[in-house]
């Protein structure tokens, strides 16, 4: 990852993929602003997940995916890069992060759908989402969010039959809610990673905490009675 600072106080960093590091399959640049809280800024979490669709790029290309509480967005990114039909998704009141993410489809020249979605509300544009693959990085750090996370992760798996919610974490006190909700909401663990098992070495060296990669979907002996009960 190289970064540069420029006049506006923002940063663009470059984020490598590929077995060469001297000569990587491509790279991916983000507008970040450590000025924003949270939505600006290229988490761990984010890299991990990014590095992880990489490598899983045969399942991605020319898959339908939702990224929920994009931010930099840096892993729908990676995925339209091999070949994803991407929506890029936010809160809908954080508009100066959707805007973000428009600049730097621009800088990547990619094409992606930008979309405002608040977890836990429903809009006819929700209701047209019928993702393949749901991505979150980081969105499991604010535990009075996670039933609205869940409803519309939930949701999603619903609306689009055989798809998987693909989520990386850090392993904190938390881990135990999410287990709790995961059964709530009549969904299961398919893949639990440590994501040390699979960063390269030389991204994984800037990397600190227990980060943990899960795959979840809906458990169809739960589902139907729990969902949107």
């Amino acid at each position: 990852m190289e970064g540069n600072d420029s006049p506006d106080m923002s940063t663009v960093s470059r984020h490598r993929f590929g077995d060469d590091l001297e000569e990587p399959a491509f790279s991916v640049s983000v507008i970040e602003n450590m000025k924003e809280e949270y939505g600006l800024f290229v988490w761990p979490c984010s890299l991990v997940l990014a590095e992880y669709v990489w490598q899983q790029r045969l399942r991605f290309s020319g898959a339908s995916v939702v990224e929920l509480g994009a931010g930099t967005s840096l892993p729908g990114l990676v995925a339209a890069r091999v070949g994803a039909d991407v929506t890029l998704t936010d809160d809908s009141s954080r508009l100066e992060v959707l805007d973000n993410m428009r600049r730097v489809l621009d800088l990547n020249k990619l094409e992606c759908k930008v979309m405002g979605l608040t977890w836990g509300a429903w809009d006819a544009s929700t209701f047209s989402l019928h993702p393949k693959f749901i991505l979150g990085a980081d969105v499991l750090y604010d535990a009075t969010a996670f039933d609205d996370l869940f409803a519309t992760v939930t949701f999603l798996l619903q609306n689009s039959p055989g798809s998987v919610f693909i989520t990386t974490y850090h392993n904190r006190s938390g881990h135990r809610l999410i287990e709790f909700l995961m059964v709530k909401w009549g969904l299961k663990c398919l893949k639990l990673l440590d994501a040390f098992s699979f960063m390269p070495s030389y991204k994984a060296s800037g990397l600190r905490g227990n980060l943990q990669l899960a795959e979840i979907a809906l458990d169809s002996e739960q589902a139907e009675t729990t969902v949107l009960r």
